[in-house]
């Protein structure tokens, strides 16, 4: 693991954001890493689309997910 030096101001961000999205302030710095690395690479895609590639990739599927049910429905 390496590290990578940023501003003050954007570790602050990257705290407050992890704490909402219930990640590490690590975590959450390699997701925004990941997705503007892909975002980059695939300027066509918005974000939703790079994160349903990626939860695709993992095999993620919601229809084994009993709470969404009905979700996708109500809005």
């Amino acid at each position: 693991m390496g590290i990578v030096k940023i501003s003050d101001e954007l570790h602050e961000e990257l705290r407050k954001a992890s704490s909402v999205m219930a990640r590490s302030i690590n975590s959450q710095a390699e997701f925004w890493i990941k997705i503007g690395m892909l975002a980059e690479l695939h300027p066509q895609l918005s974000f939703n689309d790079l994160v349903a590639d990626l939860m695709k990739s993992a095999e993620v599927s919601v229809s084994n997910v009993s709470a969404t049910e009905g979700v996708a429905n109500e809005q």
